[in-house]
C-alpha cells in the first residue's frame, strides 16, 4: 500500500491530493514516462484534453506519413517495436505500437481533460492543478509532456484573410486528393512542407513550395544506411564539424547541389544548426526528384496573399486555388503553466537546453522539449522516473 506527502487541510477548495506525479499530456513523452514511472511501482495521473493517446498522430497528421528515423531510434522505454514492422513504420503502425505500449504498462489516461492553469502552492508544498471542468487537484510532482509541437504555428501573412480560396495547415491536412488538379501555395520547407508537396504530386495537384531561408536537405540513407544512424556512429569518434564535413560531401555525391533547384544550404552544417538553433535537416524521402522534373515549384518569400494568389518578394505573383500551411507547431505550456515554473521560457520550451532542460524546482519536470525526436523524450522519461524513484522511496520505504 503507498502513501502521498499529509494533504492540505480538508477545506471546500482543497484540491484533491494524488498520491504519484500528475503528468500533463498523453502523447509519447507522457505515456514513456507514465510507462517509466509504472515499472518502478509508482502511480501517476495522466491528464489529456484530447479524446485519444498521441492525438498530434491520430488527428493531425498525414495519412503517407511515416517515421522519418528507422524504429531503433523511435523506441520508448522498457518495449521495443513489433519485430514484423518495417525499417520506417507508417503513421498506423505507430500508432498501434503506442496503443499496444499504453496495454503493456496498464495506463489509462483521463481524457477529455482539460489542464487551464497550473501553479505551485507553497501552502500545501505541491502543484495545484486547476482544469477546465472546474475540479482542483494536487501532487508533489508536476510533469509536462505536452512537448514542443503542442499547438499549430499560424504565421501571420499580409492578406491572408482575404484570399477567397482554400486556407488549411498541415495538421487539418490528410491526403492530397481533395487537392487534385489544383495549384496549391505551401508555405514552409521543413520534413512536412516537402512531403505535402510530394503528397500532392501524387495526386496531379499543381504544388509551389515558399522556402524562404537556406535549408539542409540530407539523403534519407547513405547507401543504404540510415543518415542518422550513420551520423550518430561517427559523432562517438569524430567532432561535429568533420562529420558535418563528411555529411555534407555525401549529399553532395547523392542529391547533387541544391543551390541549382532553388534550396540553398545554411553556412553552419547541419548537426551543428541542430544544436545550436534545433532547426532539423530535411531528410529526402523523394521530394527532390519531384522538384528537379519541374512537377515541384520552389518560389521565394510570399510579399503578401491576394484574393486568389500571391504575390512573392521578388516581384512576382501566381494565382493559387489553395493554400497550405507547412509552418509547424509550437508548445503551449505558457498558456497554463504561471510563470513557467521557473523552468520553461516564454517561448514555452526549457530555459536550460537538453540534456538537462529535464528538471526544475519543487518538483517540476519536463519531458518531450529536447529537440531530439523520441530519442531524446526516451533519455529524459527515465531520467525523470529515476528521480522521483530516490524521493518516493523515501516518503513510502516499504
Amino acid at each position: 500500500m503507498t502513501s502521498s506527502p499529509p494533504p492540505p487541510t480538508n477545506t471546500p477548495t482543497s484540491p484533491t491530493w494524488q498520491a504519484g506525479p500528475i503528468i500533463v499530456g498523453a502523447g509519447p513523452s507522457g505515456l514513456a514516462v507514465a510507462a517509466c514511472l509504472s515499472s518502478l511501482g509508482i502511480p501517476s495521473t495522466l491528464l489529456e484534453r484530447n479524446t485519444c493517446i498521441v492525438s498530434l498522430w491520430q488527428q493531425c497528421t498525414y495519412d503517407r506519413l511515416k517515421l522519418h528515423l528507422p524504429k531503433r531510434f523511435c523506441e520508448l522505454p522498457l518495449m521495443g517495436f513489433p519485430k514484423d514492422f518495417p525499417k520506417y513504420p507508417s503513421k498506423d503502425q505507430f500508432i498501434s505500437y503506442m496503443e499496444q505500449y499504453t496495454n503493456k504498462f496498464d495506463i489509462k489516461p483521463r481524457f477529455s481533460t482539460e489542464v487551464v492553469q497550473v501553479h505551485y502552492d507553497e501552502s500545501i508544498k505541491g502543484w495545484r492543478v486547476c482544469l477546465k471542468n472546474g475540479e482542483e487537484m494536487a501532487s508533489k510532482w508536476l510533469i509536462v509532456a505536452t512537448g514542443e509541437n503542442a499547438d499549430p504555428m499560424l504565421p501571420e501573412i499580409n492578406g491572408l484573410d482575404r484570399f477567397e480560396g482554400h486556407v488549411i495547415h498541415t495538421c487539418g491536412y490528410r491526403s492530397g486528393m481533395e487537392f487534385e488538379g489544383k495549384k496549391v501555395l505551401v508555405i514552409g520547407c521543413g520534413n512536412s512542407g516537402m512531403e505535402v508537396s510530394l503528397d500532392l504530386c501524387r495526386y496531379n495537384a499543381r504544388p509551389s513550395m515558399v522556402v524562404r531561408n537556406a535549408v539542409h536537405i540530407l539523403p534519407r540513407e547513405i547507401f543504404g544506411f540510415s543518415t542518422f544512424g550513420v551520423a550518430m556512429a561517427l559523432l562517438k569518434r569524430m567532432s561535429v564539424k568533420l562529420v558535418d564535413i563528411f555529411l555534407l560531401t555525401m549529399t553532395h555525391f547523392i542529391l547533387g547541389d541544391t543551390d541549382r533547384w532553388g534550396l540553398r544550404r545554411p553556412k553552419i552544417g547541419p548537426i551543428e544548426l541542430k544544436n545550436l538553433t534545433g532547426k532539423t535537416p530535411v531528410l529526402d524521402a523523394g521530394t527532390l526528384a519531384q522538384i528537379k522534373s519541374g512537377r515541384i515549384k520552389v518560389v521565394g518569400g510570399v510579399k503578401e496573399i491576394t484574393k486568389n494568389g500571391a504575390k512573392f518578394i521578388d516581384g512576382s505573383e501566381e494565382r493559387f486555388d489553395s493554400v497550405i500551411l507547412a509552418t509547424g507547431y509550437k508548445s503551449n505550456v505558457p498558456s497554463w503553466l504561471k510563470d513557467g515554473g521557473g523552468l520553461f521560457a516564454k517561448d514555452g520550451m526549457p530555459k536550460t537546453p537538453f540534456p538537462n532542460g529535464w528538471k526544475g524546482e519543487h518538483g517540476l519536470y519536463s519531458v518531450g522539449f529536447t529537440r531530439r525526436g523520441l530519442l531524446g523524450t526516451s533519455m529524459d522519461a527515465m531520467k525523470i522516473s529515476k528521480d522521483i524513484h530516490l524521493q518516493w522511496s523515501l516518503i513510502n520505504p516499504n
